[in-house]
């Protein structure tokens, strides 16, 4: 809940890597001592997206979701449960960036042809799906298939479209999905402006599937995808996998692009004697300098995100997965964008939302601290940022 605490620790000088002018957003119209603005943008923020330095895109769609649906409400179910966070960042405030708010987050609005795209995919999926895939030589399904596909091809040119707009006019971007396929569009622009980045994949499932139940674009086979169809990806360290088929163990440990950590096999080191910040150095030493973070939330222990798709007893803290995030960044390496995906809110509960809202915060902060928002970069300094001087 809002509180009391809301200005940093000592004013900081932070020195920022980006395209053109940094955006100064108004923080004079802001009170965060106050109630988040329920009618507000995320986390109750009054900021318009030309005076953000992040924009997030909300993408609500699960047009292959293969078991529990409800992830295409995730967005909302975010923007909806963010007012109420408190927006001084304890773990960030030893890296001088307490209030991440006040360099300006935006969301943009559900784009409503994106939302009747995927009412028209799930109503041509779900027969599909209810057969596992096997369509047979049935006309109808077989066309049902072809058009779920071309829709599919259709979201990701439009996530494509609008990320490389906001790369180009200075911004970072993080996709809130949505199903896990959602994000494929964001990572071909933002690795054909970074070409050598490396994605930090946080998963129960390693999605490295061939074209799951007949859909060329699955959530199942989202990394497999991007491994396949982007030159731009030089690296993929997944962790927390612990539902994983035979083939995709087999790529895991063939593809030299990838590194895998099973939950298993961390859970055994840790119980074995390991810390979790040697893995977690360990884990963040296999990535290039800039860094794509793809969070789908069952990646957590499922009491954390009850409602999401495919839930997978075991998996990660949520100290644990923020200790391997803030590791990344203290490894000196820079997070150039993200998503989180797969958070599905739970019928009469805020649960889900407001675990992913805090999720998305701290991803917005990661980013926001060593921005590197396009590929011609300047150097200039936004002082005193935490003081809001």
């Amino acid at each position: 809940m809002r509180g009391a605490l809301r200005r940093g620790p000592a004013a900081a000088l932070l020195t920022l890597s980006y395209k053109g002018a940094l955006r100064q957003p108004d923080l004079s119209k802001f009170d965060p001592e106050g109630a988040g603005d329920p009618e507000g943008s995320v986390f109750g923020l009054p900021f318009d997206e030309q005076e953000s330095n992040l924009v997030l895109l909300p993408v609500p769609w699960e047009a292959t979701t293969s078991y529990g649906r409800g992830t295409a409400g995730g967005p909302q179910a975010i923007r909806d449960a963010s007012p109420q966070l408190d927006l001084f960042d304890p773990m960030l405030a030893a890296h001088d960036l307490a209030e991440p708010w006040r360099l300006g987050i935006h969301m943009l609005g559900e784009d409503p042809e994106i939302v009747a795209l995927n009412v028209r995919a799930c109503d041509l999926a779900l027969p599909i799906i209810a057969v596992g895939g096997e369509i047979g030589d049935d006309p109808e399904l077989r066309r049902a298939l072809t058009e779920v596909n071309a829709a599919s091809a259709r979201l990701d040119a439009w996530v494509e479209e609008q990320v490389a707009a906001r790369l180009d006019a200075g911004q970072l971007v993080g996709v809130v999905g949505g199903d896990h396929s959602t994000p494929f569009g964001a990572i071909q622009a933002i690795a054909a402006a970074h070409p050598g980045l490396g994605i930090l994949h946080i998963d129960a499932h390693a999605d490295l599937r061939q074209a799951y139940e007949g859909f060329e674009r699955s959530h199942a086979s989202v990394m497999a995808n991007v491994l396949d169809r982007l030159d731009g990806v030089a690296r993929l360290v997944q962790v927390g996998i612990r539902d994983i088929s035979a083939p995709e163990y087999e790529r895991s440990q063939k593809d030299p692009r990838v590194v895998t950590h099973l939950d298993p096999v961390l859970s055994d080191r840790v119980f074995a004697g390991a810390s979790w910040a040697s893995l977690c150095d360990e884990i963040v030493a296999a990535l290039p300098q800039e860094v794509y973070v793809s969070f789908d939330i069952d990646g957590l222990d499922p009491a954390l995100c009850p409602g999401t798709g495919t839930p997978v007893p075991g998996g990660l803290s949520f100290a644990g997965v923020m200790t391997l995030l803030l590791a990344v960044v203290r490894s000196g390496r820079r997070v150039i964008g993200f998503d989180l995906v797969e958070v599905a809110p739970s019928p009469g509960s805020e649960w889900d939302a407001n675990v992913g809202a805090r999720v998305l915060y701290r991803l917005c902060g990661l980013a926001l601290l060593k921005p590197c928002l396009a590929n011609e970069r300047q150097t200039t300094s936004l002082g005193r940022i935490n003081s809001g001087e």
